[in-house]
């Protein structure tokens, strides 16, 4: 029998969604701010400051963004900030984090690969930079063991995915359409039903049996397999070497123009936080938990928390190439035209850091700035 999985890779070389289409209403305008008083990164900084005065990070309140989650929770981030202070900002859904790139609510975020696709497209190549992954993994295909109990029993049955156009839902539809069957990318219907649901809501339709399933991200997925779904299928199990990016993180090409010397100490604080998780996976899954329950008011319960957290895998690479792949499954599903992703990757800030820690560099796909 093979050894499980870990979270953690020991073996990584580099210690490294959302919507493409619709927007998703967030509590609090763009997002929901940290308290200051529960973030040990939102603490007076001490040391000197750097170009800017203050940091502004997104992320999602997710175990897909532990190195925001636990970085930010353990202060690794702003420790390499000095008296720049971090102020952080969680989000709901991709594109209202995009949106609040884009006015300069924040200055740097972490988030999936489809969102990044599509905004950098939109914007014509002016908007964003990918600086660096931060996860691999985590998504899974759950079912009702009653109704399904092999792939080939999903044809007539309601799937859900999180959003029309996010990265689990293109991931979907790919392969749907691999698996010979046909459906409508736009409304969901033909020969397996793609439901959009809402993370918040999915377990609740499953409860109700309004669902047969789902492809989706953690916790949604041990969330549902509380509720007595079972695992059909990793996402991880239809990569080469069982990895593909479900989190980079980005920045605002003027804020990367204008502070440079702020983002490359984000990514060392980034660098050091995905190092620290990988050597202590217990303590970052308490911390990561524990920021959890700090945003939302309740930690993950540990049988939701621990099949989770083992299902992702955390590291500084990008995962270029599954990014360009997963460009390609929306382009064949007609969610997106054949985009130019020239210039997508600015990876010499973080290959720099990389380099002084003695670790080997990453690669861009051959899709970084010229």
């Amino acid at each position: 029998m093979p050894a499980p999985r870990s979270t953690v890779r020991r073996g990584l070389a580099a210690v490294a969604a959302l919507p493409l289409l619709a927007l998703a209403a967030t509590a609090c305008g763009y997002g929901s701010q940290a308290k200051d008083d529960d973030a040990k990164a939102n603490v007076s900084a001490k040391g000197k400051k750097l170009s800017s005065d203050t940091v502004k990070i997104g992320y999602f309140p997710n175990l897909t963004h532990a190195t925001a989650l636990v970085g930010v929770q353990e202060g690794t981030i702003q420790k390499e900030l000095g008296g720049t202070k971090v102020e952080s900002t969680t989000f709901n859904a991709g594109p209202s984090e995009i949106e609040a790139l884009n006015a300069g609510s924040i200055d740097i975020g972490f988030i999936g690969p489809s969102p990044s696709i599509n905004a950098y497209t939109k914007s014509q190549g002016k908007g964003l930079r990918i600086i660096s992954g931060s996860a691999s993994g985590g998504v899974k295909l759950v079912v009702n063991p009653d109704r399904i109990k092999t792939l080939d029993d999903l044809k007539g049955k309601k799937i859900a995915t999180p959003q029309l156009g996010n990265t689990q839902d293109v991931a979907f539809l790919n392969w749907i359409s691999e698996k010979g069957w046909k459906v409508d990318a736009q409304s969901g219907k033909g020969d397996v039903s793609v439901v959009r649901s809402d993370n918040k809501v999915t377990p609740d339709a499953y409860r109700s049996g309004d669902l047969d399933g789902a492809w989706v991200p953690e916790p949604t997925a041990s969330k549902l397999v509380s509720e007595g779904a079972k695992v059909l299928l990793e996402e991880t199990d239809l990569w080469p070497d069982k990895k593909f990016v479900i989190t980079n993180i980005i920045v605002s090409q003027k804020f990367l123009s204008e502070h440079p010397d702020v983002v490359e100490a984000v990514l060392k604080g980034s660098v050091a936080t995905n190092k620290w998780i990988n050597a202590n996976p217990e303590k970052a899954k308490a911390s990561a938990n524990k920021a959890l329950e700090t945003l939302s008011g309740k930690p993950l319960p540990q049988e939701i928390l621990d099949p989770a957290w083992e299902s992702i895998e955390i590291t500084d690479d990008p995962l270029a190439q599954t990014l360009k792949t997963q460009a390609g499954y929306s382009v064949k599903s007609g969610l997106l035209k054949d985009p130019n992703l020239q210039g997508i990757y600015d990876l010499g800030p973080l290959n720099k850091i990389l380099k002084a820690e003695g670790l080997p560099e990453v690669a861009d796909a051959g899709l970084g700035v010229k």
